[in-house]
């Protein structure tokens, strides 16, 4: 959001710590968050109305926060209490949306150049022509908005953006509406730009996809908190929390019981309720600090569980359960299987092995749960 290029320097990190609270007929809503983003991609993950993208206003200077200070290494952008709130235009701040907002009347290099109003015409022209060149969309230059498809008005969108040399780019759901090869190509494009120029990125997505490829860093927010961290192989292979379950794709998630404690062989039993009142599940999960008697929750995923219609034996998992298929639904490629098993449990099957099983509603099948692909939260 400057006006025109700086001499390229090392930034810094972009520091964050503040408060601010909303207030509506509807709800009530207070963002309370502190991170540190290095250079490179930092992803925030959550669920709609989770304020990642109050959190983007508050940073590119959109929103003033109520408390609290915003920075990038030294240069600091918003100090409540200095009473420090640097305006849009000077905080060299890039924001690119899922949709482009270009003017509809400008060409590609037009929209690019916009940004850069105070420099000399030929300054403007050199400036753009080699981030169209970077985002390899040179050839649209005359081009107007309409006239090009929606990756490639969003490879202009982020080029109109980076031209400035911003400081932080802040990225709210930009590939949302473009097909995979679209996005790959494009996030490709985007990472080796960073290489160069090394700034911080915050990426906003609800997309899982979209975490594990950029693959730095992700950052889960719920309710206007940060709730869990890390890289994305951490924070989602083995969430701790429901919400971060979810967001992983953990299809299965039960309330649970801890029955048994087995420290010898590092695991333990926990009961499931049944959907009848008088039955129960009993699975057997990775050992952690717990007691007879704790309550916690139980995610499995879909993907995890292998399916059977003769009922196994000698196997290494330790959960094997009998059940009877509710109903089958083709998603794509893949059949997600509806199981009772006491427990309504949901499974993911190819085509070829629903053809092979002969799966079909009120057929008798066993379910096959590895101990490790029970993952355990808190209540």
């Amino acid at each position: 959001m400057s006006t025109a290029p700086h001499a390229q320097s090392t930034n810094g990190p972009l520091s964050v710590s503040i408060r601010k609270s909303f207030s509506s007929a509807e709800r009530a809503f207070e963002l309370n968050v502190e991170l540190t983003a290095a250079s490179g991609f930092t992803i925030l993950f959550g669920p709609s109305g989770a304020g990642k993208t109050t959190l983007l206003d508050c940073v590119a200077g959109l929103t003033e926060p109520d408390t609290g200070r915003i920075a990038v290494g030294e240069r600091i952008l918003f100090d409540a209490k200095a009473g420090v709130n640097i305006a849009i235009a000077r905080r060299r701040v890039g924001y690119v949306l899922q949709d482009p907002a270009l003017f509809p009347h400008l060409s590609a290099g037009e929209n690019v150049e916009y940004g850069l109003a105070r420099l000399p015409r030929a300054e403007r022209r050199q400036h753009a022509e080699t981030m169209l060149r970077e985002f390899r969309i040179e050839h649209l230059r005359r081009q107007r908005p309409a006239q090009v498809s929606g990756g490639e008005r969003q490879r202009v969108a982020l080029a109109r953006a980076l031209v400035t040399d911003p400081c932080v780019l802040l990225l709210d759901e930009p590939l949302a509406a473009l097909d995979a090869a679209t996005k790959a190509k494009i996030i490709d494009d985007l990472r080796r730009w960073n290489q160069a120029h090394r700034i911080p990125i915050l990426y906003v997505t609800h997309s899982r996809e979209e975490v594990l490829a950029l693959g730095e860093r992700v950052l889960v927010m719920e309710a206007g908190q940060i709730i869990a961290q890390g890289t994305p192989h951490e924070v989602l292979s083995a969430p701790r929390q429901e919400t971060v379950a979810q967001l992983a794709g953990f299809e299965n998630i039960f309330d649970a019981t801890v029955d048994l404690i087995h420290e010898d062989r590092g695991t333990m039993t926990c009961r499931l309720p049944g959907m009848q009142s008088n039955t129960h599940v009993l699975l057997e999960t990775p050992l952690i600090r717990a007691q007879p008697g704790s309550r916690l929750r139980i995610g499995i995923r879909a993907g995890d569980i292998l399916l059977a219609t003769i009922k196994p034996e000698g196997l290494s998992a330790r959960n094997v359960i009998g059940g009877r298929v509710l109903s089958l639904e083709r998603r794509d490629m893949i059949v997600a299987v509806r199981v009772d098993c006491g427990v309504e449990m949901e499974v993911h099957v190819t085509l070829a092995a629903r053809d092979a099983l002969k799966l079909a509603p009120g057929n008798e099948v066993w379910l096959v749960i590895k101990t490790h692909s029970c993952h355990l939260m808190q209540k």
